[in-house]
């Protein structure tokens, strides 16, 4: 999956925890110096996200999912 320049695979993403603090993930994937970029994704719908009150945290598992679904593995 490429958002932006920025490719994620799911290869980078095993081991991940099901659910991540948005800004944690941001840094997970190196994009902590662009959160905002990352916080549009979240927003735009491109990553899968969870929300428990007033924390948003993005659903590594089912992001883990559709990248595994288009790699066709």
């Amino acid at each position: 999956m490429e958002l932006e320049g920025v490719s994620v695979s799911a290869a980078e993403l095993r081991g991940a925890p099901p659910l991540l603090p948005w800004k944690d993930f941001a840094k997970w994937i190196g994009m902590g110096d662009d959160e905002q970029t990352v916080w549009g994704w979240i927003r735009n719908g491109y990553i899968p996200r969870y929300k428990i009150g007033t924390k948003v945290l993005v659903n590594v598992a089912l992001l883990t999912r559709h990248l595994l679904e288009q790699e066709g593995i």
